[in-house]
């Protein structure tokens, strides 16, 4: 199972053909020029639903940032949450309104006690050892108090941290965004804004999980 964030284009444009090719079934939800999120596996998924429930409501959607789907026994919630900058903006309160319809659908998944994943961009560094300068990062939105508090808020639901229960957030660098910008990888300026929450019946699935950061390393590997 693969969860795909940000891929800034439409259904139409994804490239399905060359990654059915690769012998990937795909689930898109697309979205011209910014945001998006897809769902590839190796078994056909089942889509569940696009975007959350109250989207639709909200003044500053539709923006694609949701998609889930039951692959398998588990259930995949793909999401690229918005990263709310300037945090004196509409953008942040944006931000924080969605986080609120994330936490409300996990009570409901939860309710249900199926495995489920929420996995994806987070754009939240849950504490300050998540970034690679907690100072240099004050009033960012990805280490704001509000979000960091919307992200616990979400995670005592009880919702299990793979990359925690895996040991992965014990080596030296377990950052999983570093900017194209002034060469953040080669200095490990980076932050660690994507996650992977596990229901407790997924969690009693889990079977290892850690970060392939050698990808970043690669020409052009976005």
């Amino acid at each position: 199972r693969v969860g795909w964030q940000e891929i800034k284009c439409l259904d139409t444009t994804f490239p399905s053909e060359e990654i059915r090719q690769a012998g990937y079934h795909i689930l898109v939800e697309g979205q011209k020029q910014w945001n998006g999120v897809a769902i590839l596996s190796r078994i056909p998924p089942v889509l569940v639903q696009r975007g959350l429930s109250g989207d639709i409501d909200d003044p500053l959607e539709p923006q694609a940032r949701f998609i889930e789907a039951d692959v398998g026994p588990v259930r995949v919630c793909c999401l690229y949450l918005p990263n709310g900058n300037p945090v004196t903006s509409e953008k942040f309160e944006y931000k924080l309104r969605w986080i609120d319809r994330l936490r409300l659908h996990t009570e409901r998944l939860l309710a249900q006690e199926v495995p489920f994943l929420l996995l994806g961009d987070f754009n939240v560094c849950p504490t300050d050892t998540d970034c690679y300068s907690a100072d240099k990062m004050r009033g960012d939105a990805v280490t704001h108090p509000d979000s960091r508090a919307r992200y616990r808020q979400l995670c005592n639901l009880g919702l299990t941290d793979a990359l925690e229960v895996s040991g992965a957030l014990t080596h030296a660098s377990h950052f999983t965004y570093w900017d194209y910008k002034t060469s953040a990888f080669e200095r490990d300026n980076g932050l660690r804004i994507d996650h992977v929450l596990m229901s407790p019946q997924a969690a009693d699935m889990l079977q290892e999980a850690g970060i392939d950061r050698e990808v970043r390393g690669w020409d052009r590997p976005s």
